[in-house]
């Protein structure tokens, strides 16, 4: 049986999608109301897939989550939130989603977007980032050795600073490094950037 954690900090909206998911066939693995728990019960009972609201009690919120989700636990997840505006799309694009629900959700959507997620993710999640040979003879993309570690690092989900303390760069020098990627790609941000990888995978 699938399980899935519910991250949504409103206690009665997350056992209202309990339910919904039950009926459906899935297992909770459990509901959080902030990253924190969520982190406790992805380490604990790995669930294999999450559902993540944005807005959430405590310091990090459900980008930032996402955030952690890519680097250490490699499961897919879609957003059920009620933000909708630019600058929520754009950070949340970053993190590269299985999906994404804007609230009011109908009932019948969940179910259909996570076996959608569950379906894309055991396709995409099998395959490897593409050698710099790749990049260059399919792409015509010719990064330094620099520029394609840098590159490595963002699809592994990290930030500037954790690329920076990966690599031994400064963060100048991992900016610089990603300016000069997104024009090599004809890109303009890191959602992009990864669509593009992803297209030669």
């Amino acid at each position: 049986m699938t399980s899935v954690l519910i991250v949504e900090d409103e206690p009665a909206i997350a056992q209202e999608i309990a339910l919904i998911l039950e009926s459906e066939g899935y297992q909770i693995a459990g509901i959080a109301g902030s990253a924190a728990k969520a982190l406790d019960i992805l380490a604990l009972r790995k669930p294999d897939i999450a559902l993540l609201d944005i807005a959430l009690k405590g310091h990090d919120n459900g980008v930032d989550l996402a955030h952690i989700i890519n680097k250490n636990y490699k499961i897919p997840f879609v957003f059920l939130t009620s933000f909708s505006d630019q600058l929520t799309l754009e950070k949340v694009k970053e993190t590269y989603p299985y999906g994404y629900i804007v609230k009011p959700y109908k009932d019948k959507d969940l179910a259909p977007a996570l076996e959608v997620a569950l379906m894309r993710h055991s396709v995409f999640g099998k395959k490897s980032f593409p050698s710099r040979e790749k990049l260059h003879n399919q792409a015509g993309v010719s990064l330094t050795k620099q520029e394609y570690m840098v590159l490595e690092e963002i699809w592994k989900g990290h930030k500037n600073k954790e690329i920076a303390e990966n690599i031994g760069l400064s963060i100048n020098t991992i900016k610089t490094h990603i300016s000069n990627i997104y024009l090599k790609l004809d890109v303009h941000n890191r959602g992009a950037a990864l669509a593009k990888i992803r297209s030669l995978m």
